[in-house]
């Protein structure tokens, strides 16, 4: 009875069967994640449409020629040397580099203390009013927003106007690099706070409590413990930052003047000038290219491992 009651039914393949493993393994492997490609496809068709296609065209229109005011496909290495061989594109590509790093490193200086305050001195409740206000200058075109700040910052604005009030004369706020900052912490500020605070939210607790117990300050469990948690959203915050003011239009040119010139500012120019796009296009497709490296260098940073 013992004998018939373990022995299996017949045509059922024992579990040691040779062949058996062999079998499961092709089966598996012939068998196509359907499921997961559908619910993948959307984003790789957004991706193919709205980047890849249009940053192969902007790379083959680079090598394109102007003749008589209108582009000629061709493939020829003159936009290229052109642009590349020009001072004015080297020193407004330094320009835009150093006040887009000098952005990312300014506004998550800013941004870190209101979300540390937000996620760690702040109920739950309170939390979710302060992300909301966070979110809400985003409801006003960002464009509307630079135009406010002029009133602020000219010569006889709201800022001035106040200072002259306790003594001190009136700044050059407007067209002027303190401008261009302005614009740079309106339309990036929020965003970092809201990503850093999204970091510092799920920090373990526990970590903080056994910083303290070991003799930690407040200053050195911070930099010690709540930084290095929460090192993904702030790199990620800065990386945004960056990427937004490296290529932005607005500020620079409404509250910074336009001078000196930024990339963003160069390819207008150089559009307007005899229809340069081929030209405007090698400005472009320099900017992508540095902003891939440093997207790239950021990620890479923010998820290794620390020793």
């Amino acid at each position: 009875m013992t004998s018939l009651r373990n022995s299996p039914l017949p045509g059922t393949p024992l579990v040691n069967e040779p062949g058996t493993e062999k079998q499961r393994g092709s089966r598996t492997a012939g068998h196509f994640p359907w499921y997961g490609l559908g619910f993948s496809l959307p984003m790789l068709v957004w991706q193919l449409a709205f980047f890849v296609f249009p940053l192969a065209f902007l790379v083959t229109i680079s090598f394109w020629v102007v003749r008589n005011f209108r582009m000629v496909p061709a493939f020829e290495w003159q936009n290229w040397h052109y642009i590349l061989s020009r001072g004015f594109f080297w020193e407004a590509y330094a320009h835009t580099l150093g006040m887009a790093a000098g952005a990312a490193l300014l506004v998550s200086l800013v941004a870190f203390p209101c979300a540390y305050a937000i996620a760690f001195k702040f109920r739950a409740s309170a939390r979710q009013l302060m992300m909301l206000l966070l979110i809400t200058p985003f409801f006003t075109s960002y464009l509307v927003r630079t135009y406010s700040w002029q009133v602020f910052l000219s010569d006889n604005g709201i800022l001035n106007a106040l200072l002259g009030q306790v003594g001190i004369g009136a700044l050059p706020m407007l067209n002027s690099a303190f401008g261009t900052y302005v614009g740079y912490f309106t339309l990036c500020l929020p965003l970092v706070v809201l990503l850093q605070l999204l970091s510092l939210m799920y920090i373990d607790r526990s970590l903080v409590e056994a910083a303290h117990n070991l003799g930690c300050g407040r200053l050195r469990t911070v930099l010690q413990v709540v930084v290095p948690a929460a090192r993904i959203g702030i790199v990620v915050g800065a990386l945004f930052c960056f990427i937004l003011s490296f290529g932005d239009f607005v500020s620079p040119l409404y509250l910074g003047g336009g001078q000196p010139p930024t990339l963003s500012t160069l390819i207008a120019d150089t559009t307007k000038s005899g229809q340069q796009w081929p030209r405007a296009a090698v400005i472009a497709t320099m900017m992508i290219v540095t902003l891939l490296l440093v997207a790239l260098g950021a990620v890479r940073f923010a998820y290794r491992r620390r020793a």
